[in-house]
């Protein structure tokens, strides 16, 4: 009976923490002047098991981000044990190294860490032919941190343009994961370089509609600066061991 009590109240917690998410997205939206089907919830569920994310998907979830490949492949596929998987969403969001990327491309929808082109050339490569393009956001290290995956603000351009015209890859738009802070201003200017890098692009001729920025700590700061998908994990999941 307390086995019963405890997972009863562990999908509770989960749906609950999901509405609550949601809402602070609407209220940031409100603030923001933008509607709130602008910004997608992206629920960030590495080193959660398949039982976590399917109560997410009970409450409505239908998108999520992982962080390490051989996981999330095997997580998807005991979700679809039990029928749960073609409407799901599988963002991959965390570093991406060679010899990971056919397991990447072959069972993701949105890569979101292209930092480099010889990884977009692997993804663009192992596409299966017949799948729909492979969705690809560039991050930027835009805190210029040494220890910190992304490309460097200056060789954005570059990057994507090269990126862009590669065959089996959208680019959508681009990626950041700022250091964290408590300082709201410096959360905003942050996603607002971001921000402002993207529209350099467009400015050059691409067509980029995607900013992934904000978690958990300061979601509501990327959403004023414009961010069209929020990757939020502990708000929703927990802290993690």
């Amino acid at each position: 009976m307390g086995c019963c009590i405890l997972y009863s109240l562990y999908m509770t917690s989960i749906a609950a923490n999901l509405q609550a998410v949601r809402a602070r997205v609407a209220t940031a939206c409100n603030a923001a002047g933008r509607e709130v089907e602008s910004v997608q919830l992206l629920a960030v569920s590495k080193t959660w098991p398949a039982e976590s994310v399917r109560e997410a998907v009970v409450a409505g979830q239908r998108a999520f981000g992982e962080n390490y490949v051989q996981e999330a492949v095997d997580k998807a596929a005991e979700l679809a044990k039990h029928g749960l998987g073609p409407d799901l969403e599988w963002h991959f969001i965390g570093p991406l190294q060679s010899n990971k990327t056919r397991l990447v491309a072959e069972n993701f929808a949105w890569v979101h860490s292209v930092d480099r082109l010889k990884i977009a050339q692997r993804l663009a490569a192992q596409r299966p032919t017949g799948f729909t393009p492979l969705q690809v956001c560039i991050q930027v290290n835009v805190s210029g941190e040494n220890s910190k995956s992304g490309c460097a603000t200056d060789q954005v351009s570059a990057l994507a343009h090269s990126v862009a015209a590669l065959p089996g890859l959208r680019l959508r738009g681009l990626m950041a994961i700022p250091e964290p802070s408590e300082d709201r201003d410096l959360q905003r200017r942050r996603f607002a370089m971001l921000r402002n890098v993207c529209e350099h692009l467009n400015d050059e001729g691409l067509t980029l509609d995607t900013l992934s920025m904000g978690m958990s700590h300061d979601l509501e700061a990327a959403i004023m600066e414009g961010a069209t998908i929020v990757r939020v994990g502990t708000a929703i999941f927990g802290a993690r061991a």
